[in-house]
């Protein structure tokens, strides 16, 4: 046993102190979800979110229990499209930050491929991922 201040805590003590944070912290993670999802999701007006966001006010674990069934099978899908979204915007300014676009890209390959340091087909090659 463990005295501190005065206060003892066993072993069982530990062991329950660890499950209940465990669980709060994914009660947290799944609040955080659900909050993001919220504001994620375009289809929702404004009258919707704030509906959502007053019960997860008030009634938090019930209403992303409840929140998690509705609406649940398109929350991964939202979340993906952000990313890729998100990804698609980065990939587009570090091109446009390094001056480097598919033109360029292009040019560049052809310039290869005429002093043979590439094949033709690695030309094709370079030149569809450019275009994509």
């Amino acid at each position: 046993m463990n005295t501190q201040g005065g206060f003892t805590m066993g072993f069982w003590s530990y062991v329950w102190l660890m499950l209940w944070a465990f669980f709060f912290i994914a009660y947290l993670l799944v609040l955080f979800n659900v909050v993001a999802d919220i504001f994620r999701d375009t289809a929702l007006s404004g009258w919707v979110r704030a509906v959502w966001i007053v019960f997860l006010v008030f009634l938090p674990a019930l209403t992303a229990i409840v929140y998690l069934i509705a609406r649940g099978e398109g929350l991964s899908r939202r979340a993906q499209r952000a990313e890729d979204s998100a990804r698609q915007r980065t990939d587009a300014y570090i091109r446009q930050a390094a001056g480097t676009g598919p033109a360029q890209e292009i040019a560049a390959a052809k310039a290869l491929l005429a002093d043979g340091t590439l094949t033709q087909s690695e030309f094709d090659l370079l030149k569809a991922r450019a275009l994509s």
